[in-house]
C-alpha cells in the first residue's frame, strides 16, 4: 500500500498543499478585516448588502472550511488581524473615506485574485478532496464577481476602456 492509495482523510498533505492551504487561509483572515473596513466605508445600499453576503457566505465560509482541515492534520493555524469596530459611513472624514465606485473595484480585484490563487491550488493539489474544495470556491467567487459586476453596471461605476473602431 502506497501513501496515495484512495483514502483522502488518510493521505499525507504534500509540501505545497501545507504552503498553500496555510497561506490561503492567512490571507483569507486579512480579507475579511479588509471587508470589514469597506462595509463600513460604503454608503451604496446594494453595494453593503453584496458586501456584508460576501464576507458571510463566501470568506467566511472559505476560513472555517480550511481551518477546520489544518486543525484536523495538526498544522498550526496563521494568525487573525484583529475585527474592526463596525462605524457609521458619516463618521469617517471625507478626504479619509473609500468611494463606493473604489470600493467595488477592490473586492472585484480581491474576487479574481482569489479565483486565481485557488486554481492554483487546484493544480497542485493531489488530494481530491483538497482539489474539489478549491473548485468550489472558484466557483463561488465567479459568481459573486458576476453579481458585483451587475451592481456595478446599474451604478454606473464601470470605467470603460477606450474602445477600437478599425
Amino acid at each position: 500500500m502506497g501513501i496515495l492509495d484512495g483514502k483522502q482523510q488518510e493521505e499525507p498533505f504534500h509540501s505545497g498543499e501545507v504552503f498553500h492551504l496555510w497561506s490561503y487561509l492567512h490571507g483569507t483572515k486579512a480579507s475579511l478585516v479588509t471587508l470589514q473596513v469597506l462595509t463600513n466605508h460604503t454608503g451604496d445600499y446594494d453595494l453593503k448588502t453584496f458586501l456584508e453576503d460576501v464576507y458571510e457566505s463566501c470568506f467566511t465560509q472559505e476560513e472555517q472550511q480550511v481551518e477546520a482541515l489544518l486543525k484536523e492534520t495538526g498544522i498550526r493555524l496563521p494568525p487573525a488581524p484583529p475585527d474592526r469596530p463596525n462605524v457609521e459611513v458619516q463618521d469617517i472624514p471625507a478626504g479619509a473615506r473609500f468611494q463606493d465606485p473604489e470600493i467595488a473595484l477592490l473586492t472585484q480585484k480581491e474576487l479574481s485574485n482569489g479565483r486565481m490563487i485557488c486554481s492554483y491550488i487546484m493544480g497542485i493539489a493531489l488530494r481530491e478532496d483538497i482539489a474539489t474544495m478549491f473548485d468550489e470556491f472558484h466557483t463561488q467567487k465567479a459568481e459573486y464577481e458576476a453579481k458585483l459586476l451587475q451592481i456595478s453596471k446599474e451604478k454606473g461605476w464601470i470605467v470603460s476602456p477606450p474602445i477600437n473602431v478599425k
